[in-house]
């Protein structure tokens, strides 16, 4: 029988887990409906030994919840990227790692024959040359090892670009690294740097860090070399409504890349796409997405960008509502009181945040916002936060200014107070 190992082979299945059960905290061992109930228990174990204090625990009717809280403010690392050390290996991936840079640590060149036959005769470690080879190719890619070509015949020696000389050699760079190390995308490169170089974030503590998204920056290179390369995106990607049935839970879209969003307000991430199929374009949650992977070159993705960027002037936040590959938009015009003299704040912050729309001074007090959108839906959600200034709506769809009046209702209704009802 298996043993169990806080090691994973596949880092898509425990950023589910994570995701589902540790970060949203609001399900129990009794949800868990994907294979069997000892899984549950070794993922439950596997992020325990990662996250150690940062576990809560909460007792219910349902059973017991277990999450992840973590105040940002007052941590100096991600915990989350605790996930990202746990690929597990073999043991042919540790012992190679280990004579070959015992080999190479003289600094000189040596061919793949060289290191073979050293590997044979002074190690007597039998490896087959194919073995050796994408070892040493691996490590090429990930710049621990140099590749020369001499002839016709390729030479390896370990790179001489270490961390420990950059950080002496160019001032400051120990502490752009820790800033960089809990940014929000990419951190884990920097929180990996600082660990090769034995230092430690102590200056930068982030009060409003988006953590959890930490877990999608495995799929940001491939995304990012699509755009790059202007090449067709596979996502597999799943609904959160659609999660209990195995049939429908996953699907699949052959997209092409167009531009990655971040809400300030939420620090979610979404993927602006074309979809060919339905010739629209749309945006995909990455934590929504479970993989991605690139395909061929989309032939016309200039010409293709050119007309994103138009529909981007007219997207409010990233819904391209229910448009075709172009569509007229309605136009819509919110109202909102504010004193200059007093208020000065409220007009800068419309100013501030609205985005593709037009403001402009209409009347004594009066400030109107012009929205020229795709989805309205997305104006109204952010218009509701300055409840009590909206003087009036006007243009839109009749749903969407009913289901606002309808909402101030509601809201009398529940905090209102009866007329008769007395001030205590």
């Amino acid at each position: 029988m298996a043993g169990f190992s806080e090691l994973i082979k596949n880092f898509g299945k425990t950023r589910d887990y994570v995701r589902d059960f540790f970060i949203y905290g609001c399900k129990v061992r009794s949800d868990f409906d994907r294979k069997s109930v000892r899984t549950y228990g070794d993922e439950k174990r596997r992020v325990e030994s990662w996250m150690g204090d940062f576990m809560r625990y909460d007792d219910s009717l349902r059973g017991r919840s277990v999450s992840i809280s973590v105040d940002s403010g007052h941590i100096h690392e991600n915990p989350l990227y605790s996930a990202y050390y746990s690929k597990s290996f073999t043991d042919n991936d540790i012992r190679l790692h280990f004579l070959i840079t015992d080999i190479l640590h003289d600094g000189q060149s040596m061919t793949l024959k060289e290191i073979v036959d050293l590997l044979n005769n002074d190690y007597a470690q039998l490896f087959d040359e194919q073995t050796v080879r994408n070892k040493l190719k691996e490590y090429t890619e990930e710049g621990i090892i140099s590749s020369e070509k001499q002839g016709k015949t390729l030479y390896y020696s370990l790179s001489k670009d270490c961390t420990e000389s950059f950080v002496k050699k160019f001032k400051g760079l120990d502490d752009a690294l820790r800033f960089f190390s809990e940014t929000r995308t990419f951190g884990i490169i920097g929180n990996s740097i600082l660990k090769a170089a034995g230092l430690k974030n102590d200056l930068f503590y982030i009060k409003h860090n988006y953590m959890i998204h930490t877990l999608e920056d495995i799929l940001l290179p491939e995304i990012l070399s699509a755009m790059e390369e202007k090449r067709y995106l596979a996502l597999r990607t799943f609904s959160e409504k659609r999660r209990r049935s195995p049939e429908t839970a996953d699907s699949e879209n052959q997209v092409v890349p167009m531009q990655l969003l971040v809400s300030v307000q939420t620090g979610r991430r979404y993927l602006a796409a074309y979809i060919p199929e339905l010739k629209r374009f749309s945006a995909f949650r990455l934590d929504y997405m479970k993989d991605a992977k690139m395909g061929g070159i989309y032939e016309d993705y200039d010409a293709l960008h050119e007309t994103f960027l138009k529909n981007m002037s007219h997207v409010f936040g990233v819904s391209f509502g229910m448009r075709r590959f172009t569509g007229t938009v309605t136009p819509m015009k919110i109202t909102f009181f504010a004193d200059v003299e007093k208020e000065p704040y409220i007009i800068e912050r419309l100013e501030r945040e609205k985005r593709c729309c037009t403001l402009e001074k209409t009347g004594e007090r009066l400030y109107t916002l012009t929205a020229d959108v795709f989805d309205p839906n997305e104006i109204m959600h952010w218009a509701k936060t300055f409840i009590g200034r909206i003087v009036g709506i006007e243009g839109g769809a009749d749903s969407i200014r009913e289901r606002f009046y309808s909402d101030i209702v509601r809201m009398n209704r529940m905090y209102g107070g009866d007329d008769d009802e007395h001030i205590q």
